[in-house]
């Protein structure tokens, strides 16, 4: 199967206003966002404020105090992230967590927020790009998480090195980035699985896979793939799933006309 976050794009499709909530109902859709009820994060809406014309859309990769600030500044309507606030328990409105809710009064802004959708999607997916932007055209799904797929796998277009498959993914020479060497030299294929997906380097050995890409590498893996001869290059949580919300603000320009900011509040892990 080939996919193509462009195939399905119709430049400016979108003429009349927008409001906030019409896009939220768009990306909650276009993500089949209602099967991932499993998931821990409270996906979609986490803060609505104004219904309103969607004038401008930051994307970020984190829900952080800098990353509301910063989307405020910039005169934001509405912020998309792909962590957001609530991770399965109530939190108390106090400290850090009241400045970011009460900056978002006090602006106007919305918060929505994509977890697990933005990982598995096979378009505009954290670990569908990374397989676009190394050329993998006929990914699969691969790697379950609570019975779903997450992650992709496939064929690279010719043979690589690790190396030359981290400068592919702009992970080269980035602080927090891990590559652990132990199989070929250069490898054919690879399986894709973001963030915290180091744990889940055994589905890429089961298969037979030259290469394990991910954002954290766990240290209790690194005897396990020494011992396997697997390779395995961990480009950091953030770098790893900056690649959705970019996907997500090419969408928003190329198909709804929006005016977009990224906010690029990198954390080195």
């Amino acid at each position: 199967m080939t996919f193509g976050w462009m195939e399905n794009i119709q430049p400016n499709a979108y003429h009349h206003v927008m409001l906030v909530s019409e896009f939220g109902k768009e990306l909650w859709e276009r993500l089949d966002m209602a099967s991932f009820s499993f998931d821990v994060s409270l996906n979609g809406f986490q803060i609505q404020g104004p219904d309103r014309e969607l004038g401008k859309v930051a994307f970020a990769v984190d829900a952080a105090l800098e990353t509301f600030e910063r989307a405020a500044e910039e005169g934001a309507d509405l912020l998309v992230t792909h962590h957001g606030l609530f991770w399965g328990r109530p939190i108390a409105v106090t400290g850090p967590h009241y400045r970011k809710i009460k900056t978002c009064m006090d602006s106007g802004l919305s918060l929505f927020a994509c977890h697990l959708p933005l990982d598995a999607h096979p378009v505009y997916g954290n670990n569908a790009q990374m397989c676009m932007s190394l050329g993998i055209s006929d990914y699969e799904p691969f790697c379950k998480y609570k019975g779903r797929f997450i992650g992709f796998k496939g064929r690279l277009p010719r043979p690589m090195t690790v190396e030359e498959v981290s400068k592919a993914l702009g992970f080269h020479g980035k602080a927090g980035v891990v590559s652990l060497e132990f199989g070929k030299t250069v490898v054919e294929t690879c399986g894709v699985v973001s963030g915290a997906g180091g744990d889940d380097v055994g589905d890429a050995i089961a298969e037979g896979l030259d290469l394990y890409i991910t954002g954290t590498c766990p240290h209790e893996v690194y005897h396990l793939c020494k011992e396997s001869s697997m390779n395995v290059l961990a480009g950091g949580h953030y770098l790893s799933e900056t690649f959705g919300v970019r996907a997500l603000q090419r969408l928003s320009e190329e198909e709804f006309g929006l005016e977009t900011v990224f906010i690029d509040a990198e954390t080195g892990l």
